[in-house]
């Protein structure tokens, strides 16, 4: 199972790289990931960039990010997934293997952060950051087969999402 080809993996490491704002997004929606996982302390951080969530949580968790080499090992499975500005950034022939892997990853509930516009970041070779940009009845279309949508909240053309894996 492919999540990324190596092509777009070396532009995610070298946006890492150059810019110090790419990637720390989680931070904040540290408090919805600490409530959500009810004081168990088996998360996972889904795309964790600069490990923000982890810093603002306050202990260690688990993260996985692909465009860092030093998390880019396949995720074990966790209680509580956050997967925060992450999916938006997948490349289209990716998505549902990494939907799937998700789902894997999933034990008990998950809080997603989708953003539906074009992001203030290009990548290196000049595209938008946002490979996908798809309304939210098409995320949701896309989450159907792997997880129960719980609570939606919309910001603007961001989406937080608590799910539960099916």
């Amino acid at each position: 199972m492919s999540l990324i080809s190596k092509d777009y993996q070396a532009q995610l490491q070298e946006k890492h790289s150059s810019d110090e704002s790419w990637g720390s997004t989680g931070a904040q929606l540290a408090p919805a990931v600490l409530a959500l996982a009810r004081g168990n302390r088996d998360i996972l951080d889904y795309g964790a960039g600069k490990r923000s969530l982890e810093r603002a949580i306050g202990f260690p968790i688990q993260n996985y990010d692909p465009g860092i080499e030093e998390i880019s090992k396949e995720p074990v499975p966790a209680d509580t997934v956050a997967c925060i500005d992450v999916l938006e950034h997948i490349e289209p022939e990716y998505i549902e293997e990494v939907l799937k892997d998700l789902h894997r990853v999933t034990k008990t509930a998950a809080l997603f952060l989708i953003h539906t516009g074009p992001a203030f970041h290009i990548l290196p070779d000049g595209r938008n950051a946002h490979l996908i940009q798809k309304p939210i009845l098409w995320w949701l279309q896309m989450l159907a087969p792997y997880f129960e949508v719980y609570e939606l909240k919309k910001y603007g053309v961001q989406y937080v999402l608590v799910l539960k894996p099916v």
